[in-house]
């Protein structure tokens, strides 16, 4: 069973420390929500796991499937089995979505993935996250609106088949069509792939869709309060000032987190184009 286990992580970005000692489980098949107010971590948390290079880990380890994480650099983490859906997809000019994706998953295998399976498997992605038909020639991003761009991350997604995926807030931004469909698509992989999660989110009605089993606060940089579906109920019941009396807690400065442009995939692209030289 794959496993993926954080102990005693701590991180800082330009010389502050932003995570304070993470302790983390999630196994196989498992869905996480990770909570808490904004500014506090939770980004950082998933960004340090997918090796963001601005993310200084200081103390603690990372370990997935038996393997030291942190030992790892970013495509190497990808090729794993991690993902990360970002907040912000950047756009990459010049290079298309079929392009990157075809690049990206010769990487994980041991033969190429012929043209016509992945023409195939690309159009019935498409068809899954009801994205328009020129998605395969378009520039990765380039011109998308921010919808567009959250259900390109979740066609990414679908089409690498990770065993792990970290979503930054992929709910925000779409309206409630789109967020059935790609809520439907993570469901699918979930199910018939045993695709573990990791989801951030503000909304209750995303978690009512995807039902995560286990749910954490993260209240400045530090996990204060885990539980089941019905702390994510019960928090966007009554919001977090309880959990801040209770547990005797304070929030940091309700200062945006930040996440330095970065792009996991590029990097197995690189990969795939240094090989070839």
């Amino acid at each position: 069973m794959k496993t993926l286990e954080i102990k005693d992580l701590h991180v800082e970005v330009e010389g502050k420390e932003i995570l304070k000692g993470i302790d983390l489980l999630v196994k196989e098949h498992e869905i996480h929500a990770l909570m808490g107010p904004n500014g506090n971590g939770k980004s950082t948390l998933l960004a340090a796991v997918m090796g963001n290079p601005k993310y200084k880990v200081t103390q603690g380890s990372i370990v997935y499937d038996g393997k030291d994480i942190l030992a790892m650099p970013v495509n190497e983490r990808s090729i794993a089995g991690l993902f990360l859906a970002m907040q912000y997809p950047q756009e990459i000019p010049g290079v298309t979505n079929s392009d990157f994706l075809r690049a990206a998953m010769n990487v994980r295998r041991e033969e190429p993935i012929s043209l016509f399976k992945f023409i195939k498997a690309m159009e019935g992605t498409i068809n899954d996250l009801q994205m328009k038909e020129d998605l395969a020639h378009r520039f990765l991003n380039e011109g998308f609106s921010g919808g567009e761009k959250k259900r390109n991350e979740i066609v990414q997604m679908e089409m690498l088949k990770p065993s792990f995926a970290m979503l930054d807030e992929i709910d925000s931004g779409l309206d409630v069509d789109a967020l059935h469909i790609v809520a439907d698509a993570l469901n699918k992989l979930h199910e018939e792939d045993g695709m573990a999660m990791l989801v951030v989110s503000h909304y209750e009605r995303f978690y009512q869709l995807i039902k995560p089993q286990f749910t954490h606060v993260l209240v400045n940089g530090r996990i204060v309060l885990q539980g089941d579906s019905e702390l994510a109920d019960k928090i966007d019941q009554e919001g977090y000032d309880w959990i801040y009396k209770q547990y005797d807690v304070q929030p940091a400065a309700a200062e945006e987190e930040k996440r330095p442009p970065a792009s996991i995939g590029s990097c197995a692209v690189r990969t795939a184009a240094e090989a070839k030289k």
